[in-house]
C-alpha cells in the first residue's frame, strides 16, 4: 500500500470532487470480479485511498500531474461493470472516477464523439434521434460508460453484425491524457487506437472517444425453444449465416440455464433449451421457416415499438446470464470461450463439451462475427467446486482446441491474451514512464514507487 497524505492530496485536488469516506472509497474500488470465486480472496481488502471525480479534461490533467508528481498509483474507473478485477487497485492510491465526463460532443450520420463517462444507453438514445445507433454494446449498457467499454470490453450485443470492438473501423479515435510530470493530450486515430483499446486502463486516461454508428433498425425480440440443444445451436449458426437477415443478438442456452431467467419463466417451460434473439423487424417474416427447419417453437415475440418497455432480452445474455444464475445459485461461476471458426468443427466441439461435462458446465453460446465468419463464442456457466477442478475444465477445453479467455485472473497475460501487444507496451513506456496506471495487473510492467 502506498503511503498517502490525504490532507495534502485534497489540497492538490482543490476544486475537484474528492471522496475519502472509507465505505464509499471501498465501494468504488470494486467491480464484478465477485463472479469469480478465485478472484474474491485474491482481491479481498484491496482498496484505494481516495476517489477523485473530475468533470472535464483540464481537471483530468491536474489529477494526472499530481499523481506523477507524488508517484501515486492511479486506477481509472467507469461504472465498474467489468468482471476481471481491473477496477480493483492492488497498491491503493487514487481511484479516478470518470463518470462525470458526460458531454456528447457531437453526433453526425454514421459517427459520434463523446466524453469518456457518457453512458452507452444515453449515447444510443441520442444517436437514434438522427436515425443511427451504437454498433455494439455490452449487456450492462444501461450503466456502462463508453471509455470503460473500450478499455475493458471486447464485444457484445451487435457483434453478430459488426464483429468485435477491436476490429478495424469499430473505434475511430481516442483522446488520451498521459501520466507524465507534464501531462500531454494525445489524439489517436485509425489503427493507432489499438495502442489503448482493450488495455485495461494501463495506457493513459481516455477522455474522449469517437466511434462509428450503425443504421438504427426497428428491433424485435423473440424467444425460441427447442427440445434438443444441438438443434438450438445449429439454428443459431444458421441464423447467423443468413446474411440477408439483420440480427443484433443470437444467444443460445442449454437447459437448465433458462430456468434462471425468473422474469421469463412463462415463456420457458421446464427442461427446454432456448434461443434469445433480437432481429430487425423486416427480417421477422423469414424467421418462422428457419425455426421450423430446426424443430423450434416461438414462445415470445415483442415488436420494436414495445422494445423499450418492460423486460429487455439483451439483459439476459452475455454476462448478464451469469448474474441471473448467481442470483439463484451463488456457487455458479463462468468461463469465456471461443470455438473454432470452421462451422463443422465448432459444432462438433460444442456437442462434445455439452455431453462431456453435462450440468457441471452449462452451455451458453453467443454468436458473433470474427474475421468475417459467424463463430460461436461461449460464456458457459460452471458449477464451482474448487480451483483445481476449474483449472482442469479450462485445460480440457484448450486441449480440444477451444480458446479460453480466463476470467479468473487479474493478470492480463494470464487472461485473454498470453502476451501484451508490443505496440501497447511501447506506448505505455511513453505515456506512463513511472508505471503508475493500474499497477500489478501485468507481468511485463513494473510499478516504480517513490522509493524505486
Amino acid at each position: 500500500m502506498t503511503i498517502i497524505n490525504l490532507d495534502e492530496l485534497k489540497t492538490a485536488f482543490a476544486d475537484i470532487e474528492t471522496i475519502t469516506d472509507p465505505h464509499q472509497v471501498a465501494k468504488l474500488s470494486q467491480d464484478y470480479h465477485t463472479f469469480s470465486p478465485v478472484l474474491v480472496p485474491k482481491l479481498a481488502g484491496k482498496v484505494g485511498d481516495i476517489v477523485v471525480r473530475p468533470t472535464n479534461e483540464q481537471e483530468v490533467i491536474k489529477v494526472a500531474a499530481t499523481c506523477a508528481k507524488y508517484r501515486l498509483p492511479i486506477t481509472v474507473r467507469g461504472a465498474g461493470t467489468g468482471n476481471y478485477g481491473q477496477c480493483v487497485p492492488l497498491h491503493g492510491g487514487v481511484i479516478l472516477d470518470m463518470t462525470r465526463l458526460q458531454r456528447i460532443v457531437w453526433t453526425k450520420p454514421g459517427v459520434a464523439r463523446v466524453e469518456a463517462g457518457v453512458k452507452l444507453a444515453a449515447l444510443d438514445k441520442k444517436a437514434r434521434e438522427i436515425g443511427w445507433e451504437l454498433r455494439m454494446v455490452p449487456s450492462t449498457y444501461r450503466t456502462a460508460t463508453i471509455a470503460g467499454f473500450i478499455a475493458g470490453g471486447s464485444g457484445g450485443i451487435g457483434s453478430i453484425q459488426y464483429g468485435l470492438l477491436g476490429d478495424r473501423g469499430n473505434i475511430l479515435a481516442l483522446r488520451v491524457v498521459t501520466l507524465e510530470d507534464e501531462p500531454r493530450v494525445i489524439e489517436l486515430r485509425g489503427d493507432d487506437v489499438q495502442k489503448v483499446n482493450h488495455a485495461w486502463g494501463i495506457n493513459g486516461i481516455i477522455t474522449e472517444v469517437e466511434i462509428p454508428l450503425g443504421a438504427a433498425y426497428p428491433w424485435a425480440e423473440v424467444i425460441v425453444t427447442f427440445d434438443d440443444f444441438m438443434a438450438a445451436a445449429k439454428f443459431g449458426q444458421a441464423l447467423g449465416n443468413a446474411d440477408g437477415m439483420i440480427k443484433k443478438l443470437i444467444a443460445v442456452f442449454a437447459s437448465p440455464i433458462p430456468q434462471y431467467f425468473s422474469a421469463l419463466t412463462e415463456y420457458l417451460p421446464q427442461g427446454v433449451h432456448s434461443a434469445l434473439l433480437i432481429v430487425a423487424e423486416p427480417s421477422l417474416e423469414l424467421l418462422p421457416g428457419l425455426i421450423q427447419q430446426y424443430g423450434g417453437q416461438i414462445t415470445y415475440q415483442k415488436p420494436a415499438q414495445e422494445a423499450s418497455k418492460g423486460v429487455n432480452l439483451g439483459e439476459f445474455t452475455w454476462n448478464h446470464t451469469t448474474l441471473h444464475a448467481r442470483t439463484i445459485d451463488p456457487a455458479i461461476t463462468y468461463l469465456q470461450s471461443m470455438f473454432p471458426s470452421d462451422v463443422k468443427t465448432s459444432l462438433e466441439l460444442i456437442e462434445h463439451m455439452y455431453h462431456y461435462f453435462g450440468d457441471e458446465v452449462m452451455m451458453h453460446l453467443e454468436f458473433i462475427r470474427v474475421n468475417g465468419a459467424v463463430t460461436p463464442a461461449a460464456l458457459q456457466l460452471v458449477r464451482y467446486t474448487k480451483e483445481e477442478r476449474l483449472n482442469e475444465i479450462i485445460h480440457y477445453h484448450q486441449q480440444q482446441g477451444v480458446a479460453i479467455a480466463n476470467p479468473h485472473t487479474y493478470i492480463i497475460e494470464e487472461g485473454g491474451r498470453k502476451v501484451i501487444n508490443p505496440e501497447q507496451l511501447k506506448f505505455k513506456d511513453m505515456v506512463d514512464p513511472y508505471g503508475l496506471m493500474n499497477p500489478g495487473k501485468s507481468k511485463a510492467i513494473k510499478f516504480k514507487t517513490p522509493l524505486g
